[in-house]
């Protein structure tokens, strides 16, 4: 009889690490929010941390998105002792 595997869930590197992006991308969304003038003109007229944390929302959001669209299947005890 065939079961259905158990995923990782919360526990995939994938997960983890798309939150730990999402989470310094809402800090440098906030700072490049509020930038002003001055630190504008050090980046040559960019504001640097509103591309970037834009950028990397974008990269959380595809890596949280991959998981769960392609879980990682993880094996039952008994399946892992066999093999």
């Amino acid at each position: 009889m065939a079961k259905n595997p158990g995923t990782a869930g919360a526990f995939d590197i994938r997960t983890i690490i798309g939150l730990l992006f999402g989470i310094y991308a809402v800090v440098l969304i906030a700072v490049g929010a509020t930038a002003g003038a001055e630190d504008v003109v050090k980046t040559d007229g960019i504001n640097i941390n509103l591309w970037v944390g834009i950028g990397m929302l974008v990269f959380a959001a595809a890596l949280v998105g991959w998981a769960r669209l392609r879980p990682i299947a993880v094996p039952d005890g008994d399946e892992a002792h066999e093999s």
